[in-house]
């Protein structure tokens, strides 16, 4: 079982990756702002982060590129996640650090083989 922080505002989409993640056994906590990010990942250290990019506080670029200048936050894995599914936009988050990046609206099973390869051997 993985811990996994979500940092998602749409209600909608948080309910869908909930109800996922309560089905594959992970325990989760949501967060509906960037603000409190940083803090929650330094704190309990997520298994993986499933950020979404366009936050009312704080973009997710700024959050994964904090995480990364951090050494303690480095090695956290990040999923990002935006509506804005351009080329661009994935080469930019993973330049940042991203681990993946996912487009909205995805199909669960994409986001499902996208979890577990970013999970590897975390049950």
């Amino acid at each position: 079982m993985a811990h996994i922080l979500i940092v998602e505002d749409e209600d909608n989409i948080a309910a869908a990756l909930e109800f996922l993640l309560a089905r594959a056994g992970h325990s989760y906590k949501r967060l509906t702002g960037g603000d409190g990010a940083l803090d929650e990942v330094r704190a309990n250290r997520p298994d993986l982060v499933l950020l979404d990019i366009m936050l009312p506080d704080i973009s997710g670029y700024e959050i994964v590129q904090a995480m990364r200048a951090d050494p303690t936050m480095r090695d956290v894995r990040v999923l990002l996640m935006t509506a804005r599914g351009s080329v661009v936009e994935r080469r930019k988050g993973l330049a940042l650090g991203a681990d993946g990046f996912i487009a909205k609206p995805f199909e669960l099973s994409e986001l499902r083989a996208e979890m577990a390869r970013l999970l590897g051997g975390v049950n």
